[in-house]
């Protein structure tokens, strides 16, 4: 399996400059995470873009197309329940034919794919990351959805289509990359027509997070560097953001807290099952991955600094489980918010 994620790797673009840029990467994250407001929105989009130089094979490897976590409930397999998650947030838009949307962050286009057969919508992807846009052309056309999916290559920050360009937008765990929330809700505000809605799934630290306890904030501070974030916002920073720009908002609250029986978000973590996809992503998995790294880049199989990268993913995934246990963190705060019609 390893062997298969090293000869991906290498045939990256930046395979090359693994060691490099896993340096750069680390090194712009915490000088920008010491410096104040305006480091952190010059630098933003280059620590991104390090970030998914980095870890789009390792994410595709271990976890899919969709690199996003998904409520679960008993007897739903991993993959139907991303599938599920991504189509709560296309009915709560109201996504249909004739309509033209937005995703920002698209990633390899997992969810624009998945979103665009299921409402029949045309989506249009937004990515700052030019290797992940060239894999998401290409998956859009092996299904045959060209003509439901489009992608323009800038930052979302400051989308390159004039005001008032979409019916809808929506994100899935990628705003939080952004450097602030009412800057990038302020971009969505702007694209929206009036009366079209935003949906997303937001990273937030919950009420029980306490900036006090030093493992905490250790916690936060591995979700940070493994994730490729500058800050994880609390849940009234996030609320505040979205009617300082000027949305009503509908409805807001977490989805990891479910009220029936159900799989906590970061299960595909620890492990469960007997599959091939839920082993890559366990615990055990990584480890086993991890080692057979080490070999691989020892014979100079794998690119120099492969074994890094999979120790920085591995510290985010073991600080998200942590995290989840303790209930200081979701992945998937739930916003929906309407620009008012004029």
């Amino acid at each position: 399996m390893s062997v298969k994620l090293s000869k991906t790797l290498k045939d990256n673009p930046s395979a090359s400059g693994v060691a490099a840029t896993i340096r750069e990467y680390e090194d712009r994250l915490r000088t920008a995470k010491r410096g104040g407001l305006e480091v952190k929105k010059s630098d933003y989009k280059k620590i991104a873009n390090l970030y998914y130089d980095l870890v789009t094979d390792f994410y595709e490897y271990g976890w899919g197309r969709s690199f996003h976590f998904a409520p679960r409930v008993p007897g739903e397999s991993f993959k139907a329940s991303l599938a599920r998650h991504e189509h709560y947030l296309a009915h709560v838009l109201g996504l249909r034919p004739g309509m033209v949307v937005a995703d920002l962050g698209c990633g390899v286009g997992g969810p624009l794919i998945e979103i665009a057969r299921f409402s029949g919508s045309k989506i249009v992807g937004i990515n700052n990351n030019a290797y992940q846009l060239e894999r998401a052309r290409r998956y859009a056309e092996e299904v045959g959805l060209t003509h439901l999916a489009d992608f323009l290559h800038c930052d979302f920050l400051h989308v390159d289509a004039p005001d008032e360009s979409f019916d809808a937008v929506y994100d899935i765990e990628a705003t939080c990359h952004a450097p602030d929330k009412v800057s990038v809700y302020g971009e969505v505000h702007r694209l929206l027509k009036p009366g079209a809605r935003f949906g997303a799934y937001e990273y937030c630290m919950t009420d029980r997070f306490d900036a006090r306890d030093p493992h905490h904030l250790k916690i936060k501070a591995d979700i940070q560097l493994g994730g490729g974030l500058l800050v994880i916002d609390d849940r009234q920073t996030i609320d505040d953001a979205l009617r300082s720009v000027g949305f009503e908002v509908l409805e807001i609250r977490d989805l990891a807290v479910q009220t029936g029986p159900s799989i906590p978000w970061y299960q595909p973590l620890v492990g469960s099952g007997i599959s091939l996809a839920s082993f890559r992503s366990s615990r055990i998995g990584r480890w086993v991955t991890n080692n057979t790294l080490k070999a691989l880049e020892a014979l100079r199989i794998a690119p120099q600094g492969t074994v890094a990268v999979s120790e920085t993913l591995n510290l985010c995934a073991a600080a998200m489980v942590e995290a989840g246990r303790l209930g200081i963190f979701t992945p998937m705060y739930f916003i929906h918010a309407r620009k008012p019609a004029e």
